[in-house]
């Protein structure tokens, strides 16, 4: 049974809570936001709000699934994190290696400590390594840093897709997921950019998949973003890459 709304995952796992921001992706941080509000509720976890902090309790969550399973992790945190000891990020690892029956979707926006780390270790089979792209200057370059790491999956979260992004060399990569911002400070995002990142996909073979448009919708009008939906050019876009030939 899904746990989570986020469309592309079946569960969160959420071995630290808590990031800092490092470019314009973070501007508008749900998980900041969600954060604090955790914090102010009392929820267990959250006592720091959104400031870096381990969860050595969490770590045995994904064994206790026997159930295969799509994890997000880190949903509310980044696992590579300058704040992240290594010693409990190879604790993470060390439970993904045991529970081969799931997956595990990491994304990050710290791609040089991503490519830092695995360039002395091997990945792990189950992991679908991932980076943001948000805009040119931030996201594009982060590709080449995730396409020279030896991972079975790689794949890019265009959310929250802020610009064109033009044309993207999508050699060595297996999926690509878009989506607009969220919140009430949300910026737009413009039909024609998401159409270019689609097409590309095409051309390129790549799955895609959309999953939203958030606060604005494809007629440019803010409000609510469930009303405005998922639909793209007349359709919904839930391709994922394991579905790829």
């Amino acid at each position: 049974m899904k746990k989570t709304k986020i469309e592309w995952t079946e569960e969160t796992w959420n071995p630290t809570t808590g990031c800092t921001k490092v470019s314009s992706g973070c501007k508008y941080c749900y998980a900041e936001v969600m954060a604090n509000r955790l914090k102010a509720m009392g929820a267990p976890g959250y006592e720091n709000g959104f400031d870096f902090t381990i969860m050595p309790e969490r770590l045995e969550q994904p064994l206790k699934k026997k159930k295969s399973t799509k994890y997000f992790v880190n949903s509310m945190s980044d696992l590579f994190h300058e704040k992240m000891p290594i010693e409990f990020l190879n604790k993470v690892m060390g439970v993904i290696d045991l529970t081969p029956q799931h997956i595990y979707q990491i994304l990050t926006k710290r791609e040089n400590a991503m490519f830092e780390y695995f360039s002395k270790r091997r990945v792990p089979e189950n992991i679908w390594l991932g980076v943001t792209v948000e805009n040119v200057k931030h996201g594009i370059p982060r590709i080449d840093r995730l396409r020279n790491i030896d991972a079975a999956i790689k794949f890019l979260s265009v959310e929250p897709l802020l610009e064109d992004l033009g044309d993207i060399d999508l050699a060595g990569i297996h999926w690509v997921i878009v989506g607009g911002e969220s919140g009430a400070y949300a910026r737009p995002m413009k039909k024609e950019w998401a159409l270019n990142v689609k097409k590309q996909c095409e051309e390129q073979g790549v799955a895609f998949f959309f999953k939203q448009w958030g606060t604005w919708g494809a007629d440019g009008v803010k409000r609510n973003k469930k009303s405005n939906g998922r639909i793209l050019e007349g359709k919904e876009w839930n391709a994922y890459p394991e579905l790829m030939g």
